[in-house]
């Protein structure tokens, strides 16, 4: 009876397994039919279902009314559209692929950015040959009178001096004062002169005597018109920024470099009138400075129940900016002072000194100097240029850049 009763147990025991082994299979199509319809035309349906309806929330309804334009731009202020061949300029400019684009930075800065931004509606745009604008008459003259600064020249390469200096006490100007006729500047703390040639040399020689002189360029730079020049002279200072656990290296961590660029870039673009007797120029000044390096000592643990000290450091940094605009006679020297700014070429702090040999005690700070720039125009190179003073690899240094 017992043995009886044990098999008709097992016989409903499997017979129950095998009922819900059907059933569970059963579930198992159906909570994976979407996974198994995939591939065939009723799951790319789904899928394609799908991406519209992702393509219909990302597409919304736009709040603002748009409407199409008409075929005819609009012209309420008596806008004209000109097209102005470039290609005289373009064609002989091989210092940079884009060529035009000087040309359209200078329209910029004759009209200013929002006069092509607002009311009224106007285009400026330009290639290889063609610069086409569509403003009103007026706007157009403007326009024109840049265009005709470029075509006249078409594109001659003109001779500047370009000297960049530093004198560490800006007393210079205690005794140029006679031979310096002051230019309107807009950016604080900023002078500009114009002063004659024969007394832009004497200036110089005077300057040259100081034990505090310092010339930070090549003279001479051959630059065409309306283009840009930099004069620039940049070096890399490493640094230990930060540390990482490195278990697998004595001493258990490892120290990540950096580095900060400092030193002076100076942009320098020219645009001579059309009638050749007065210059315009955008002169840009970059100086990066490192003032100093603050440490931090960290306890990095190694190992458990073991500590090692290791030091990062911090760069103070001090920079200066300036950009302005100038126009002078061609015949006359530009001259404007930045300054008592962060040194350009970056050189090591001293402590101040009372008597000479004797160093002061005391924190020592980063340098300052008054940094001038002269600018003149020489004019169009000759064929057989004058042999200066500079060796001619440094002069090469800064020539052709943009």
């Amino acid at each position: 009876m017992l043995a009886r009763f044990s098999l008709a147990a097992v016989a409903a025991f499997l017979l129950a397994g095998q009922a819900c082994g059907q059933a569970g299979n059963d579930d198992e199509k159906t909570s994976t039919g979407n996974w198994q319809r995939v591939g065939s035309p009723s799951g790319q349906a789904a899928t394609a279902s799908k991406n519209s309806a992702r393509v219909a929330s990302t597409t919304r309804r736009p709040v603002a009314r748009v409407k199409n334009g008409t075929d005819a731009l609009p012209n309420g202020y008596g806008q004209v559209w000109r097209e102005y061949d470039i290609s005289p300029y373009t064609l002989h400019v091989t210092s940079t692929k884009r060529p035009e684009q000087a040309i359209v930075d200078w329209i910029l800065r004759e009209t200013g950015y929002e006069a092509w931004h607002g009311e009224p509606l106007g285009i400026l745009s330009a290639t290889k040959r063609t610069l086409r604008v569509y403003h009103t008459p007026e706007m157009q003259a403007t326009v024109a009178d840049v265009v005709d600064r470029f075509i006249n020249s078409e594109a001659e390469t003109h001779t500047f001096s370009l000297r960049v200096i530093t004198i560490d006490n800006p007393n210079w100007r205690a005794k140029a004062l006679r031979l310096l006729h002051p230019v309107n500047v807009q950016t604080p703390g900023i002078g500009a002169w114009v002063l004659e040639k024969e007394n832009m040399a004497l200036l110089l020689n005077d300057l040259q005597r100081r034990t505090d002189y310092r010339a930070h360029s090549s003279p001479h730079m051959l630059v065409n018109n309306g283009q840009s020049t930099v004069v620039s002279s940049v070096r890399g200072r490493g640094y230990i920024r930060d540390v990482t656990m490195t278990p697998t290296v004595w001493p258990g961590f490892e120290a990540k470099t950096g580095q900060v660029d400092e030193g002076f870039a100076l942009d320098f673009s020219p645009l001579i009138s059309a009638d050749g007797r007065t210059i315009d120029a955008t002169i840009r000044c970059n100086i990066d400075q490192v003032e100093k390096m603050v440490p931090i000592v960290l306890d990095v643990p190694t190992m458990p129940g073991a500590r090692q000290r290791a030091q990062i450091e911090v760069p103070q940094v001090t920079q200066f900016r300036f950009h302005e605009r100038f126009r002078w006679p061609v015949e006359k020297v530009l001259l404007v002072s930045m300054g008592m700014v962060a040194m350009p070429i970056p050189v090591e702090a001293k402590a101040k000194q009372l008597v000479p040999g004797i160093p002061m005690p005391g924190p020592k700070t980063a340098p300052r100097a008054d940094l001038l720039v002269f600018v003149e125009a020489r004019g169009k190179p000759v064929e057989n240029p004058r042999v200066t003073r500079q060796p001619k690899r440094e002069a090469r240094r800064y020539r052709g850049r943009y």
